[in-house]
């Protein structure tokens, strides 16, 4: 990832509140389109990256019960 152009990392709304043992999963958009998801209570370990179509397959996977 580009350092000079840091990402911007948003926190999921399905994350839990302030316990510290929630599931807390924060994704950012990367130049051309794809995503990049990490664990936010871990922000420097490594980050899952996908392609635009990638994205979107795993968006339809998560509405469609198929994860988890």
């Amino acid at each position: 990832m580009d350092r000079t152009n840091p990402l911007v990392w948003r926190k999921s709304s399905y994350s839990g509140g302030g316990s510290g043992s929630e599931n807390c999963v924060e994704v950012a958009k990367l130049p051309g389109g794809g995503h990049a998801l990490r664990d936010s209570k871990i922000p420097h370990s490594p980050v899952l990256a996908t392609t635009p179509r990638g994205w979107t397959a795993f968006l339809d996977s998560v509405k469609n019960g198929l994860l988890g």
